[in-house]
């Protein structure tokens, strides 16, 4: 299959996803990073799939909002038309007598570009509230994952280390550790991928700037984990010395 590199599409970013998916478990099997990126392939497909919905109801709403425009402007037209005409037929004597006759043409007018920016916004608002909560359930999904590396911290793997009663024990061995926190972070890169096919399929302004806070949340957030591994790789480096 042929992918354009001009836009992000989300067939190749599921494929990532999946073989993240089976490369956790592979690794480990039955941990909870396993169910959270199975949540994210599921989000990336309801992504997928209602945005290719909302394309295909926005593709027969835009010709239904454009006759509905189109009606409005003739109406305006005609009604102002025969407002004209009979003011005049009917010319008031005195000038004070048109204010009333103006301030209802200027009435119409408003109401006809109320009518005309409602029928005009249809389809995007209509893509912009299941965009907008989806990107929120990305983020949401970025912090639950950012809790699940949050007490590994690779300090409680030194020797010098001395729990508490209340530490929180890591069941991971250094090198286990740091392929865990690589799965974060590449898990993090792909929710940042995920909301980019949002943005795809969207000039909204309203959605263009999460996607855009969604994006800088996850880098925020990979930068912490790669934080932990440089301290790791550098502690590897250090103990053969020791």
């Amino acid at each position: 299959m042929a992918y354009s590199f001009e836009k992000v599409q989300a067939d190749p970013v599921l494929a990532t996803v999946r073989r993240l998916e089976q490369r956790i478990e592979a690794r480990f099997p039955g941990r909870g990073l396993h169910r959270l990126v199975g949540e994210l392939g599921r989000l990336v497909d309801e992504v997928a799939t209602s945005t290719a919905s909302v394309r295909d109801r926005r593709s027969w709403l835009r010709p239904v909002a454009k006759a509905g425009i189109l009606a409005v402007v003739v109406l305006t037209v005609a009604l102002l038309g025969l407002a004209v005409r009979a003011a005049l037929v009917d010319a008031p004597a005195d000038g004070l007598e048109w204010v009333p006759l103006l301030e209802s043409g200027v009435n119409d007018l408003v109401f006809a570009a109320i009518a005309i920016w409602f029928l005009h916004s249809v389809p995007e608002r209509l893509q912009r509230q299941r965009l907008l909560d989806l990107l929120h359930r990305l983020r949401s999904l970025a912090h639950i994952i950012d809790m699940h590396q949050l007490t590994k911290d690779p300090e409680r793997l030194r020797a010098s280390f001395r729990p508490t009663s209340a530490s929180v024990e890591i069941d991971l061995t250094p090198e286990q550790l740091e392929h865990y926190l690589d799965y974060c972070s590449e898990l993090l890169s792909l929710v940042g991928k995920a909301a980019a096919l949002c943005a795809e399929e969207s000039r909204d302004a309203l959605v263009l700037d999460t996607v855009s806070t969604v994006e800088t949340l996850t880098v925020s957030l990979e930068r912490k984990v790669w934080q932990k591994i440089t301290v790791l790789d550098a502690d590897r480096r250090a103990r053969p010395a020791e």
